[in-house]
């Protein structure tokens, strides 16, 4: 993979995003794994069962990922250079989520500025797993803001990551990863046995790039936010905070991005109507208003940008 490749790709991500009208991977991964699924339920009830099954689509659905996108753009570079490089670029777009994320994050402010909290439950649940119905506007921030910090880490430090090691085949195996984990990688019933593989494989794929991502958090708040103490706050709630979430990588990003703010997240969540206790992250030294979304968004922009050099730079060594 060459740095105009990169560089197009993320330029690309970043003026038009997801559009619901092309055609998108990771709904076809979607599809792919709810047939799956359902056929399994069929023919296997028991523990062990369910824990092969899951791990014939851990392993079965990167593996073909991958293999499909370089057979894409062996083909296409076959017809001519200038076609695999096309197909390259698209293929690398498809991996990249912030101008998706922004756009989510945005609507979800938009709502709330203009008094449409039910509009902006409806919107945040799109990005998170929680139940929304009943969230108050605090509490839509910040999951919102939560939302941004995850999906900075596996939307666009971590694609960068594996673009830059294995080009978009490398990638796109990653997002395979990443849509496994968020469709089946739950510790509750029904999944508990038949997402367990995914769910694994999914910390390892991104115990780098959740650090990664935190890191790159702490080195651009002081640019966004024009002063020293942002980054010294958010590198000292990464240091006392990373480690409290529950998952071995999502704390890291969100308790950066948390200093970074000021704001506090974490706290109680409720999912398919239990209610569940998370550890809190950072200090409420502001209170989590539509401006927090705004700011955490600009942090996200930063870190895209910085992430893209670093890559950029690596790809030329």
């Amino acid at each position: 993979m060459t740095v105009g490749v990169l560089v197009l790709a993320c330029a690309l991500d970043a003026a038009v995003g997801d559009p619901r009208w092309l055609p998108h991977p990771v709904r076809l991964m979607g599809r792919v794994i709810a047939g799956y699924e359902c056929r399994m339920r069929r023919i296997v009830s028991h523990r062990a069962g369910e824990l092969a099954a899951g791990l014939v689509l851990a392993v079965g659905l990167p593996a073909v990922s991958f293999g499909a996108a370089w057979l894409a753009i062996d083909l296409s570079s076959r017809l001519h250079d200038v076609v695999g490089q096309a197909v390259e670029i698209l293929l690398a777009f498809t991996t990249l989520a912030a101008r998706d994320l922004a756009d989510h994050a945005r609507a979800v402010r938009r709502a709330l500025e203009t008094g449409g909290l039910d509009e902006a439950r409806h919107t945040v649940s799109r990005v998170v797993g929680r139940d929304t119905a009943q969230l108050s506007e605090p509490e839509v921030v910040r999951a919102t803001v939560e939302a941004i910090a995850e999906s900075t880490a596996d939307g666009v430090v971590a694609p960068l990551c594996f673009l830059v090691l294995g080009g978009p085949p490398l990638a796109l195996a990653y997002k395979a990863i990443n849509t496994l984990d968020s469709m089946i990688g739950h510790r509750e019933p029904p999944y508990r046995h038949f997402g367990w593989a995914s769910a694994r494989l999914d910390d390892l794929a991104n115990w780098v790039p959740a650090r990664v991502t935190a890191l790159l958090i702490v080195g651009t708040a002081a640019l966004v936010f024009r002063n020293t103490a942002a980054a010294a706050r958010a590198w000292r709630t990464l240091r006392r905070d990373g480690a409290k979430h529950p998952s071995p990588n999502s704390g890291h990003s969100e308790a950066a991005m948390a200093g970074a703010l000021g704001v506090q997240l974490g706290g109680a969540n409720v999912y398919d109507g239990v209610a569940l206790e998370r550890p809190t992250l950072g200090e409420a030294l502001r209170p989590l208003s539509p401006r927090c979304i705004h700011d955490a968004l600009r942090v996200m922009w930063a870190v895209f940008g910085l992430a893209v050099l670093l890559a950029a730079g690596l790809l030329r060594v």
